[in-house]
């Protein structure tokens, strides 16, 4: 049993009391896909023949990472590694990146390091003439919103972002008192289908100053995030803003 994979199979199925000989804790078990090499991925899941057929809009983060760094490491194949980049992005922050924090995960050398910051620089710079916004904060969400900040009536708008963050096209739903009447599903999604949006991310402002979010705000927040699986179109965060401050219901746990 010198494969990997064949032994991670016998430890779940065969011998589950053992998992722990092969490192494998209970309901955090390794994935099998994990060492499987790329080769051996079906074609239709492969990032490189998927951005040929459907086009680099159709792939995840985790997929067009895996293009730019093109290989993996023993034991964990090239999507894998890319999920760890990605995490180590999000812990660290796009802006805040260095060639030590991505040199601290297992199996990235210097070469591929400085692909990925070379990558994200030149994107920066390409984009930063750019009219269109990109959004990666609850911060920019409340840069972006300066005109309503404090508006006497709450404002809820929605941007629509393509995959890269970037703004197609940003819309003010409704005005008012928030509720679920006015916030309705189809009147999020509907303009997201018509801009080919890949995700959204909603804000409204709050009048009384303070941004810390009703029991009605979440449960909106909810309901879109669940409206938004079955489409598959992500809302990536509910910001709600005030003159003076802005509170995220994804860093709250929210979503």
């Amino acid at each position: 049993m010198d494969d990997p994979r064949e032994r991670v199979w016998w430890c779940l199925t065969v011998c589950p009391k053992k998992r722990k000989i092969y490192g494998i804790i209970e309901n955090n078990f390794v994935s099998i896909k994990s060492f499987m090499k790329i080769k051996e991925v079906p074609a239709v899941d492969r990032p490189r023949e998927k951005l040929a057929k459907y086009g680099v809009n159709k792939l995840n983060d985790s997929e067009l990472m895996a293009i730019l760094i093109r290989t993996g490491i023993v034991g964990k194949n090239v999507v894998e590694l890319s999920r760890q980049i990605l995490a180590k992005i999000k812990k660290v922050g796009l802006v805040k990146l260095t060639f030590a924090d991505l040199l601290e995960i297992k199996g990235l050398g210097q070469t591929k390091s400085g692909q990925i910051l070379a990558s994200l620089e030149l994107g920066r710079r390409l984009l930063k003439n750019k009219k269109s916004a990109l959004i990666l904060s609850p911060q920019d969400v409340w840069e972006e919103l300066k005109d309503i900040r404090d508006h006497k009536k709450e404002h809820f708008v929605i941007f629509y972002l393509d995959t890269r963050h970037q703004e197609i096209q940003r819309e003010i739903i409704s005005v008012g008192t928030l509720n679920a009447n006015l916030v309705h599903p189809r009147e999020v999604f509907e303009p997201a289908i018509t801009h080919n949006a890949a995700q959204i991310i909603v804000a409204h402002n709050h009048p009384s100053g303070d941004p810390e979010p009703s029991d009605e705000d979440i449960a909106i927040t909810k309901r879109l995030h669940s409206a938004g699986e079955l489409l598959g179109i992500e809302l990536l965060d509910h910001v709600i803003i005030s003159k003076d401050k802005f509170v995220s219901l994804k860093e709250l746990g929210h979503l």
